[in-house]
């Protein structure tokens, strides 16, 4: 009697536990696209203001690289769902595998970014740099905004590596059990939302400027 009581209040704990880690992990991600969302507003307005000149300086960007990019972080997010089905169906071979993939992916887009960085430095096309402040108003306007959200960005990248990295190292300590389940999803949201600023990224800078 007391072992069933026992039993019980820990799945009630365990349950309760679950449910604030998601409610906390989407009120985070509520804020965070409030972020992203003055970003997107703001570039929309300077983009009515200037669209000749957005129209020219979106045409300095690779869109080459901004479609691979697009292509592994699409990819890379439903390895992560799988990540989160696997564990959660006690398949830890199989979630440690789709972690690592989506790990390497994250990575290998962080590796394109740095090139297309070093490109526009080399060119000048960075705040601060005389080849850009040369530039006309809406132009610089353009490659100031492209900086601030796609740095940023990058930055939530680099943040949602660190925790799959984290998730890695549980399954190297002997984690990812069914219980690890909630964690598994908490960091999948979060690597979702990166996957979604980005698709929207993508298009409004590279494709339509």
């Amino acid at each position: 009697m007391n072992t069933s009581q026992t039993v019980t209040a820990g799945g009630h704990e365990e349950l309760a536990g679950s449910q604030g880690a998601r409610f906390g992990m989407w009120l985070f991600l509520f804020t965070e696209l409030l972020l992203f969302g003055v970003l997107f507003t703001t570039y929309a307005v300077f983009r009515a203001q200037h669209p000749e000149a957005f129209h020219r300086a979106h045409l300095e960007l690779n869109r080459t690289l901004g479609t691979v990019n697009t292509i592994l972080l699409i990819t890379s997010s439903w390895w992560m769902a799988l990540a989160v089905w696997a564990v959660r169906e006690g398949r830890r071979r199989l979630g440690t595998w789709m972690l690592l993939g989506t790990f390497v992916l994250g990575y290998a887009f962080l590796i394109n970014k740095a090139f297309e960085y070093h490109a526009k430095v080399h060119h000048g096309l960075f705040p601060g740099f005389s080849a850009l402040e040369a530039l006309p108003h809406g132009e610089r306007m353009f490659f100031t905004l492209y900086f601030a959200m796609t740095g940023l960005h990058s930055l939530h990248v680099l943040a949602g590596l660190s925790l799959i990295g984290y998730l890695l190292m549980r399954r190297l300590n002997g984690g990812l059990y069914t219980e690890d389940a909630t964690r598994v999803e908490v960091v999948g949201l979060y690597w979702h939302l990166v996957d979604l600023i980005w698709i929207y990224l993508f298009p409004l800078l590279y494709l339509i400027g």
